[in-house]
This record gives C-alpha cells, structure tokens and sequence, in this order.
C-alpha cells in the first residue's frame, strides 16, 4: 500500500513532509491547513491514518487492492469536503475512519452481497415431512418476499441487518460505524428480526 505519491482522481499527493513542526501538529490545525489548500498537510494526515484505514476497509473487503482503492478515494474525498467537517461531531481520525467504513460496507453491498443477506435470512427450518418446493420457483418468491419486508422496515431497522450481513459486522462494530449507542443497534436489531419473521410467516 502506498503511503506517499499516490495519484489517484487528479491528486498528487506530495512525499512525506519535511516540513519542520508540520508532523507535530494536530489532526484539527491539518485539517485547516487543506482547507486552505495545503496539500503537504494532506500528505501528513495520510500518513498518520491510511494504514489503519486500509485495516477498516481490508477488514470489510477482504481484498487489499479493493481496499487501498477505496482508502484513495477517500482521502481524495477529505481534500474536497474538508470544509464540512464538524469538530463537535467527531475526532478527525473518527471522521476519517467512519467514512472509510461505511464507504466499504456500501461498496461490499454494491459488490453482490445484499445476496448474501437474503441466503442467510431465508434459512428457516422446516416442519417434518414437509416437501421441499421447487428450488427454481420457490427461491424467487421467497426473495420477492424478503425485498418487500425489508423494504417495509424503517429505515434504520433496515441498516442495522444490512451492515450485520452484508459486511458481517458485530452490534459493536455497527454501533461505531454509524455513531449510534450500542443499546439502541441492539433494539432496533432484534426489532428489525421480529418484524421479519412476522413478515415472512
């Protein structure tokens, strides 16, 4: 993974600053210093955390060139958007790491694995003796079944299953990811579950 010299939506991100005092600042006086363009403070905050970020994204991926895409782009992102950065919302290494997250779960679901997410909420057990239906006719109707009860759950109900299965995150990874308390992903999980087995009888 390069951590220096990356080229990447027309950003050249300059070598590892020599800067004298520039490595001693903090992640918030960085982020003002590319707000006003600096792209060696750019430079410097990627060093501090595209490694970490790569572990989020390679983490959720699990593909190293999938995820040293997406830590690219999402720095390319920071260099655009630092503006909208909220100190009161979040440490900029939070900042950084939560749109690294939800980016890799949002291109994991993109890349197929909402597939997943329906193969494992349709594992139900049958009754005894009861015959199997056609695979072909049966696996249609039943995913035509689950997209309309997923669809049916409120939204956050919805994103709390789809980052469980989708990226196979825990309730306290979800809870991270989306700066929510750890109780209510856990509410709104067993909720989300209730309502689906009610749904789909």
């Amino acid at each position: 993974m390069c951590v220096s010299q990356c080229t990447h939506a027309g950003l050249i991100l300059p070598p590892p600053t020599e800067e004298p005092g520039l490595r001693e600042l903090d992640d918030q006086t960085l982020l003002d210093r590319i707000v006003r363009g600096d792209e060696r403070a750019l430079a410097e905050l990627y060093e501090r955390f595209a490694p970490r970020a790569f572990g989020v994204a390679r983490r959720v991926l699990r593909n190293d060139a999938e995820a040293e895409e997406l830590v690219q782009d999402t720095f390319v992102d920071v260099w655009r958007s630092a503006t909208r950065y909220d100190p009161r919302r979040a440490a900029p290494e939070r900042w950084i790491l939560t749109m690294i997250r939800t980016r890799a779960i949002d291109r994991l679901r993109q890349n197929g694995a909402r597939g997943r997410l329906r193969e494992n909420l349709l594992v139900q057990p049958r009754s005894e003796g009861a015959p199997a239906p056609d695979a072909q006719v049966g696996a249609t109707r039943e995913a035509k079944r689950l997209r309309e009860a997923l669809a049916s759950l409120p939204p956050e109900q919805r994103l709390v299953l789809e980052h469980a299965y989708d990226a196979g995150l825990s309730q306290s990874e979800i809870a991270e990811a989306t700066g929510t308390p750890l109780g209510t992903v856990k509410t709104r999980m067993r909720i989300a579950m209730l309502k689906l087995a009610d749904l789909l009888g």
